[in-house]
């Protein structure tokens, strides 16, 4: 029987996060998900019927990264995932950091300049001072989608966000020197020493090793 992996890429990131991701199992296959259009004010489980739509097997396994960790718990609650694994993410809004509480408590979104965040990617290559990423050229690489309005969106949807309660069976790996979602705020994960939030990229020979093994564990 084969096993359907579709993943989901983080905010502003392209399923390109995954190219190094590869699994030697016969058995599993792999799906690379991308973001779609939003619409106006659309609600996250509106976005999610309509993202839905991208997966055409039943009782999928669902990877999500970052912001995609989060679109793709909401999925489950449309396709009844037969897994789902987030990494560098969070499994309830109790886990955000408090700064994106205050964020949120503050409606700072609605003052960030999104049609900005492309010349910042830019202005922060040439000086080489972009935090995001461990390697600099992974931001011009990988964070290409810069469309403003997707940008405002997605930034109010994760700040906005609510979960209480998750499943019990969710698979969470999480980098110990994660700087977007510190692990102090993370429970019950597969802790990854030195790991950093975009360990998906720099640690890929690490998931090609071990993914299997947690999804049938």
């Amino acid at each position: 029987m084969n096993n359907h992996i579709y993943m989901m890429p983080g905010l502003a990131a392209s399923s390109l996060v995954f190219e190094n991701i590869r699994l030697e199992n016969p058995n599993y296959q792999l799906y690379r998900l991308d973001w779609i259009q939003p619409k106006k004010n659309e609600s996250i489980k509106s976005y999610c019927l309509r993202l839905s739509k991208k997966i055409k097997h039943k009782q999928p396994i669902l990877l999500g990264v970052s912001f995609g960790g989060i679109i793709i718990q909401e999925l489950d609650k449309i396709v009844n995932a037969k897994k789902i694994v987030i990494v560098s993410s969070v499994k309830s809004h109790d886990e955000y950091p408090m700064v994106f509480k205050i964020a949120r408590d503050y409606q700072l979104n609605n003052a960030l300049p999104f049609g900005m965040f492309d010349n910042f990617i830019k202005f922060s290559l040439k000086l080489n001072i972009n935090k995001l990423y461990k390697r600099i050229d992974l931001a011009e690489r990988y964070l290409t989608e810069r469309d403003e309005k997707y940008l405002e969106w997605a930034v109010w949807t994760l700040l906005n966000w609510r979960q209480d309660k998750f499943r019990e069976d969710i698979i969470h790996i999480h980098g110990e020197k994660d700087k977007v979602f510190p692990i102090d705020n993370i429970s019950n994960c597969i802790r990854i020493k030195g790991g950093r939030h975009e360990m998906i990229i720099l640690r890929a020979k690490w998931f090609n090793e071990n993914l299997v093994s947690l999804i049938e564990g």
